[in-house]
């Protein structure tokens, strides 16, 4: 039976940045494989679409443009937060420096995240673009069982 949109899948799989020398995001061949359902946002939904169709023992490879994987970036998606809105969220006692991830509640109740790019006493930019966006990926998997 090949992957559907709501397999639960056992696999091996690697994220890869072709642009950035081959540098690996994750990979789960050397280790423990991955078991998730796909649909319920445990993977990507563009990495998922991927393993549409896929038969149990199936390897493959594949090659995603920016825009066919985590988007482009937007610079739109760069903002500032103000020292005071920082502090609100955040425990006082942590100490935040460039490339850190903080979450944020969402209007919605949710919560959003962006990586911090600078802070002074002033405030700080955050950039709340996928840490992916606007990069070529490589995704390699290997599909051990399918339910």
């Amino acid at each position: 039976m090949p992957v559907q949109p709501d397999s639960y899948l056992t696999l091996h799989y690697r994220l890869t940045l072709p642009d950035a020398g081959g540098a690996t995001v994750v990979d789960t061949f050397e280790g423990t494989p991955a078991t998730l359902q796909l649909g319920l946002g445990q993977l990507a939904e563009p990495l998922e679409r991927c393993l549409l169709g896929l038969e149990e023992g199936a390897q493959a490879r594949f090659e995603l443009a920016p825009e066919d994987a985590f988007g482009a970036r937007n610079p739109e998606l760069l903002q500032l937060v103000s020292r005071a809105m920082l502090d609100r969220h955040a425990d006082p006692s942590e100490q935040f420096s460039p490339g850190d991830i903080v979450d944020f509640p969402a209007p919605n109740g949710g919560r959003y995240s962006g990586t911090l790019r600078e802070i002074d006493d002033g405030g700080a930019l955050f950039d709340f673009n996928h840490p992916l966006a606007g990069q070529r990926v490589a995704f390699e998997v290997r599909i051990i069982g399918i339910l």
